[in-house]
């Protein structure tokens, strides 16, 4: 049963008459990408001209995951294509690793990607100024990054997965592009999914924006077992904003602006991260359960300053985080880099052995926390070394 906000219930009337009929059956398909690695995919062919969707998998999955989905959009009128990210499923290439995944997918699946969108945009009957993209877990972040390399997507879905500071800069900036987002509270990778993505919504600041809650169904795709009808809303979705109310970047719309995403456009500036800071707690002394951000998005972005040189912004940003995540062990063992990185060691040292005390009730898991005690304990042998010089 869904919770929280509800998709509207017009969407699925408007998808019924489409689904009852009759496509081509979904058809294999091969590709190549610049440096000629074959990628493989899989065409969900409209009856008739129309809208389409590109729809990218999750990092613990193949395209098989989407086929409830093409096969529905198709019915509905709107081309979809899914395709294996090169060292996945049947596509060509070394087989992912996930040890140095980030290397792979940072230098070689935004052009893939790109292909992939080339391909679905020159099939026939394709409008191609009405496309939408889809994306579940590292899906998501690269759905997000597809619209931005391609003002013709018109319509996100995201499901269960973070962005990042390029991502989320794209979406605050670009308000005219709407998205559904869902996610199910027993998600396995992220202990408050549904926020997450509640609050990437609220990033977007669009009216249109749609979130599908579930109290089951684990991550992404997967919900889509035991929850047949997120597939038929998504259909729904894009029905509305490619088929029946098209997005449109010309039209101007009056944004959803709220606390959370009035924060992050602060936080992600040099010069205004104080002002950020400022709003955190005026924000929390009229409501202390507001929740402004997720703390793995504040982590990252904290440590985006830290980067740049910016100790004191990080140092501010961390230690807000703590105050919104007081359990978390990493949130402290991070305000530990920052104190570090400006030399105040008294600080970072206490911060660090905070990190370690926390990690008996830290919900993370073995592995995480096994990171957050090596992290936290080579900063204190560190500090304690230097004192006894």
């Amino acid at each position: 049963m869904s919770f929280a906000r509800a998709v509207p219930w017009l969407l699925l009337v408007f998808a019924s008459p489409a689904i009852a009929q009759s496509p081509p059956p979904p058809r294999d398909v091969t590709f190549s990408a610049a440096d000629g690695t074959k990628l493989k995919g899989t065409y969900y062919a409209a009856p008739r001209p129309g809208p389409a969707v590109l729809l990218l998998h999750m990092c613990n999955t193949t395209r098989i995951s989407w086929e409830p989905l093409g096969r529905q959009l198709a019915a509905a009128g709107i081309h979809a294509l899914s395709f294996d990210y090169r060292g996945f499923g049947e596509s060509g290439g070394e087989r992912f690793d996930p040890t140095r995944g980030q290397e792979i997918v940072n230098a070689t699946w935004p052009g893939d990607i790109d292909t992939a969108y080339g391909f679905l945009l020159a099939q026939p009957g394709i409008d191609r100024t009405r496309v939408g993209a889809a994306g579940g877990s590292c899906g998501v972040a690269h759905a997000t990054r597809l619209a931005r390399r391609h003002p013709d997507v018109r319509s996100l879905v995201l499901l269960a997965g973070g962005l990042d500071l390029e991502g989320l800069t794209f979406i605050t900036e670009t308000p005219w592009l709407p998205i559904f987002a869902a996610a199910a509270a027993d998600d396995q990778y992220d202990r408050d999914a549904p926020g997450t993505m509640r609050w990437i919504l609220a990033m977007s600041g669009n009216p249109r924006n749609t979130f599908s809650g579930f109290k089951d169904g684990k991550h992404g795709t997967e919900i889509f077992g035991p929850h047949p009808e997120l597939p038929k809303q998504i259909v729904g979705w894009y029905t509305d904003t490619l088929v029946q109310h098209p997005a449109d970047p010309k039209t101007a719309v009056t944004v959803k602006d709220t606390p959370a995403r009035d924060f992050w456009r602060k936080a992600v500036s040099p010069s205004g991260v104080t002002a950020a800071v400022q709003l955190f707690h005026e924000t929390r002394r009229r409501d202390p359960r507001a929740i402004l951000f997720p703390e793995a998005q504040l982590n990252l972005l904290g440590y985006l300053h830290l980067q740049a040189g910016r100790t004191a912004q990080a140092v501010e940003l961390f230690k807000v985080n703590t105050l919104a995540y007081p359990a978390s062990a990493n949130t402290f063992d991070s305000l530990g880099d920052a104190y570090l990185a400006e030399g105040r060691n008294a600080e970072a040292l206490q911060a660090s052995e905070k990190a370690i005390a926390l990690l008996a009730t830290d919900t993370s898991d073995d592995n995480r926390k096994k990171t957050i005690r090596d992290s936290a304990e080579q900063k204190i042998a560190r500090i304690k070394g230097s004192q006894k010089k």
